[in-house]
């Protein structure tokens, strides 16, 4: 009988488990794409983005903004300049913000927006070391704002020829119960929808806005321009809207603004106070609004701060004379409320009257009268007035 050999048995068994291991490194990927997702890569391109990075799909000239995504730590949402088939500018409209996100978000955004204009329209850029959530965020608004380039469903783009229907989204707008986005579909230069992307909800805000926004949005696409009213019971969520609704005109293409944003409301008074009511600060200064060759346009006055709340009078010009004027913001809050309702559609009315900014001061409202007229001289100087 052969006698055995242990030493000789472990030596056999080392060597297959050597060779073993050998052979699994040898078949294992070399990358791991699992690995490469949580460590903070990108997600892949999207078919449009292949394809228009291939050529097959040139992308229009023009302002995107991309979907607003939601992160661990907070929204981003990305806009771009396309312009000759390249990324000419590239900034996040949403980030992440609050404690130590103002300085992840300081750092990162900047170099994500200069990645974003070196890589071009084909949208790959790499997860900044330390905000790998901002980043893949970063990444998934740029594609879909990229998408909409490839699409031509620009928020700027260039070119006067015949106007073609824009989709457009405004700012995010910060409210005493929570954001208010509003997003416009404008052919014809008339708005053709309008639909808030974000609004207050939780508790009973969720009912406020249900009932508020449909009605908001019937009142935008009635109206054609920001010059809506408040909803009732729904004084902050209506001024949030407002606001992100005139932020998204402001940002139609120049073929559909001339046509549409100047637009001569039904009622020279309409915009009153009540439209204003809990509205914040303005959106920086003055805005001009598409001009035309016989003296008119659409203009936006400098913000007035009163005693009593700030004024921002924009008027539309016809051949040099005012032919639209409305209150962007108006004291509110408290006795304000009504005084702003009762002086501000007067106001309206006087400066359409007058054609100029030569108005009267509303009884019982003179620091009112007094920012509006102000306000209003300052639209006057921008349109050469």
């Amino acid at each position: 009988m052969k006698k055995s050999h242990p030493f000789r048995r472990v030596m056999l068994a080392s060597a297959a488990t050597v060779s073993g291991i050998v052979l699994l490194l040898t078949l294992k990927p070399t990358s791991d794409p699992g690995g490469a997702q949580a460590a903070g890569a990108l997600p892949q391109q999207t078919a449009a983005a292949q394809e228009s990075a291939q050529g097959g799909a040139a992308a229009k000239d023009g302002t995107f903004t991309g979907d607003t995504v939601q992160t661990q730590y907070g929204p981003v949402q990305v806009r771009v300049t396309v312009s000759g088939g390249k990324i000419t500018k590239a900034e996040a409209v949403q980030q992440p913000k609050g404690g130590q996100s103002d300085q992840i978000s300081g750092n990162a955004i900047p170099k994500l927006n200069q990645e974003a204009v070196a890589a071009g329209l084909d949208g790959s850029i790499d997860a900044i070391s330390g905000a790998s959530y901002t980043s893949a965020g970063y990444g998934k608004s740029l594609q879909s704002a990229l998408d909409k380039a490839s699409a031509g469903a620009g928020t700027g783009a260039t070119g006067g020829g015949a106007a073609q229907a824009a989709t457009v989204t405004g700012d995010a707008v910060d409210t005493q119960y929570g954001q208010v986005q509003v997003r416009i579909t404008v052919s014809g230069g008339k708005i053709t929808k309008a639909e808030a992307v974000k609004a207050p909800s939780g508790g009973q805000s969720t009912t406020i806005s249900g009932n508020a926004i449909p009605k908001l949005n019937q009142e935008a696409v009635a109206a054609g321009t920001a010059d809506i009213d408040a909803i009732s019971g729904a004084s902050y969520t209506s001024a949030g809207y407002k606001k992100s609704l005139q932020s998204a005109l402001d940002k139609v293409p120049a073929a559909e603004s001339d046509k549409g944003t100047g637009t001569a409301s039904a009622d020279p008074a309409a915009g009153s106070a009540a439209g204003s009511a809990g509205s914040g600060a303005a959106a920086g200064g003055a805005a001009k609004g598409g001009a035309t060759s016989d003296g008119g346009g659409t203009y936006t006055g400098s913000v007035v701060q009163t005693e009593y709340g700030p004024v921002q009078v924009r008027v539309t010009l016809t051949k040099g004379r005012i032919t639209s004027a409305s209150a962007v913001q108006a004291p509110s809050g408290g006795r304000s409320d009504q005084i702003s309702g009762d002086a501000i559609p007067k106001l309206n009315q006087e400066a359409v009257t007058a054609g100029d900014g030569d108005i009267d001061a509303v009884s019982g409202a003179s620091y009112t009268s007094a920012g509006y007229k102000e306000s209003l001289q300052s639209a006057l100087d921008q349109a050469g007035g």
